[in-house]
């Protein structure tokens, strides 16, 4: 039998074995003992492959640990088919189990089963995961033919891999067994389920069979897995840490927004804090584009059907748009988009290369159809504010406008308080529209001036719109998550389809590069993630109320009124709490609220004509008058939006 050698990429190690050795056992020649225990797989090129997977060639291999985030992807991999192991133990063969995944911080499995899953369930499933892990079962890979695969599923009342084999008609398929528990799998999988140590069932939903709400509707539950307890323990803190930030909560509780099934799913009422919460943000957009040399606009919420489909929308977009209406026998619809509008405003009159670039912006609200069960507060709706913007510019100024949005953008966000994200450059679809050349152009564009701005990012091939490439940037919060909001797009498509020109220097007629672009994506959207990455505890600046005045007894009331009166004609947001209440009492309801500043008024404070300042977090501040109060609101509101800078 030949003999092959096994070399560690990046290392100046190899294994000389002979042919058909399981890499498990090269692996020793390779490693140490206590290293060997964290490798969860090996990959040759881009390929994974099982410890148990025999080596019959020379191989380059690079082993990937448990810990890094391809080992993490196959520990939760194998920890779903652990959880549905220990389902079928405990509920039998009336559970039928359709597919298991690994997620981005954990696994899911969906199951078929007559009677719900309780919490109760979910404990009984985890320890009997944690007997079978005791017991080190071999996760065991078989490829078969798919009629064999088919009469083993028949057999055991499998319908839903049943269905998904049947368009794997004639192909060979990978089952992997885990004591008697065998699923159709690709794989890899750790090489036994004792690895298995730190993991935690989190939650019950239900789930539509493939997501299509004709089929039927499954029970999923929710998992996590680490490949240490303390990175656990540290995950499920955050969890519970996001439980007390979650903005639904904190969107009633601090009265920002409600939803009312009387009004209807997906549209947001937003109360006077909330209000005055967005109009804070809004006017902070306003003052930032209007230094940045845009020009702002408002179009209608509704518009002729036959403007969506020049757009295209009703082709790219149907079935995210509500409904049409008839008025004056014409068919109109709720807008999805705003660019449509911008462009017809472009179109009033005949445009010169040297009035660009154009920019225009609008906070423009949009309508589009999500199924009630992607619904989530703020996160998800169906009316929404985009705060949109639209640049045309000539080819030469691409990559200087893309700079100044960035530019921009990242001011935005740190003014808000993010400063950490993520970046990603997403090129050529396969299904595209224009010119290659005109997406290689566009492509640099956006790739020099990331690089001019000096910021990291990560190639996303394939992910670009159809119409053109674009740059996402997904803000990390306060607990690390993240979450996508802006986006940069280049589009070649909407300049085409409404003929769309500027006369140049030569006199002729030439298509403009048209950027769409939302740096916070939503003003809901982005609200939510603000209440979650504060906590409901924004800053001076951002505060819907900046300060409570409340007085001790009945003989400040007067003095009360007037501090109240004073501090609302310097641009204060205060408000009152005169109720014939303990202070104590008063006062925490003022820390529950979040507010910043209580203005505490006994009968000191009204014969000094000042007030006692107490801060949410419990502290106090020298007494003060009024103005000077007023003042200290003013200098600490500019000093953190000065962040920014």
């Amino acid at each position: 039998m030949a003999d092959c050698t096994i070399a560690l990429s990046g290392a100046d190690k190899k294994a000389v074995v002979p042919a058909g050795t399981p890499f498990a056992e090269a692996l020793k020649e390779l490693v140490s003992n206590k290293l060997r225990k964290q490798v969860a797989a090996f990959q040759v090129g881009e390929e994974l492959f099982d410890l148990s997977t025999p080596v019959n060639a020379d191989l380059e291999v690079e082993l990937i640990m448990l810990d890094s985030a391809e080992g993490l992807e196959i520990l939760r991999h194998s920890c779903a088919h652990l959880m549905a192991h220990a389902v079928v133990d405990l509920f039998g063969p009336e559970v039928k189990v359709a597919i298991g995944p690994s997620t981005e911080d954990g696994f899911y499995y969906d199951f078929d089963r007559p009677a719900p899953f309780t919490p109760e369930d979910l404990e009984k499933i985890e320890a009997r995961m944690h007997e079978l892990a005791a017991g080190a079962l071999p996760f065991v890979r078989r490829e078969v033919s798919s009629a064999e695969a088919r009469e083993l599923f028949q057999s055991r009342g499998q319908n839903y891999k049943l269905e998904i084999l049947a368009g794997l008609e004639g192909q060979a398929v990978t089952l992997y067994e885990l004591g008697d528990f065998v699923d159709l799998c690709r794989g890899p999988h750790l090489p036994h389920g004792g690895l298995l140590q730190a993991y935690k069932l989190t939650r019950l939903a239900g789930a539509y069979w493939r997501g299509d709400e004709k089929n039927p509707m499954l029970q999923r539950i929710y998992g996590t897995a680490f490949a240490n307890a303390k990175e656990l323990k540290d995950y499920l803190h955050k969890l519970e840490e996001a439980k007390k930030r979650d903005h639904r909560k904190l969107g009633r509780e601090l009265e920002l927004f409600t939803i009312q099934d009387q009004v209807g799913p997906g549209l947001i009422l937003w109360q006077p804090k909330g209000a005055m919460l967005r109009k804070l943000l809004e006017d902070q957009w306003r003052e930032e584009h209007y230094r940045h040399d845009y020009e702002l606009l408002y179009t209608p919420h509704i518009a002729r059907r036959d403007l969506w489909k020049t757009s295209g929308h009703l082709d790219f977009y149907g079935e995210n748009m509500y409904a049409a209406m008839e008025i004056d026998e014409v068919s109109y619809q709720l807008k999805p988009m705003n660019c449509p509008f911008h462009i017809a405003i472009f179109n009033t009159r005949k445009r010169s290369y040297r009035e660009f670039p154009v920019r225009w912006c609008e906070l423009g609200t949009v309508y589009r159809y999500e199924k009630t069960g992607a619904l989530h507060g703020l996160m998800r709706v169906r009316g929404f504010t985009q705060d949109d913007a639209h640049i045309f510019c000539r080819p030469d100024q691409l990559e200087d406008e893309i700079f100044n949005i960035l530019d921009l953008n990242l001011r935005i966000l740190r003014m808000f308080g993010f400063d950490q994200y993520d970046i990603y450059l997403s090129t050529r679809p396969e299904k595209y529209v224009g010119s290659d050349e005109n997406w290689q152009r566009a492509t640099e564009a956006l790739k020099a001036a990331l690089e001019k701005k000096g910021l990291a990012y990560q190639l996303d091939p394939g992910e670009g719109v159809f119409y053109g490439p674009k740059i996402d940037i997904k803000i990390r919060d306060v607990l690390g998550r993240a979450w996508q909001c802006s986006t940069i797009q280049v589009d070649f498509n909407l300049p085409e389809r409404f003929e769309i020109s500027y006369t140049g220097d030569d006199g002729q007629a030439h298509q403009p590069i048209m950027i769409h672009r939302a740096l916070m994506g939503s003003l809901e959207r982005f609200i939510g993630v603000l209440i979650e990455h504060y906590a409901g505890a924004f800053p001076v600046w951002l505060a819907p109320v900046q300060a409570r005045v409340m007085n001790i007894t009945d003989p400040q009331l007067e003095y009360s009124e007037q501090v109240y009166r004073e501090l609302r004609r310097l641009g204060v947001r205060v408000e009152k709490d005169l109720r014939n209440e303990k202070l104590n009492y008063k006062i925490r309801e003022a820390q529950m609220q979040k507010i910043p500043y209580m203005l505490i008024i006994g009968d000191q404070e009204v014969e000094a004509g000042q007030v006692t300042v107490r801060l949410r977090d419990g502290s106090n501040l020298p007494p003060m008058g009024v103005a000077e109060f007023a003042e200290m609101v003013r200098r600490q509101s500019a000093d953190e939006k000065s962040l920014a800078d």
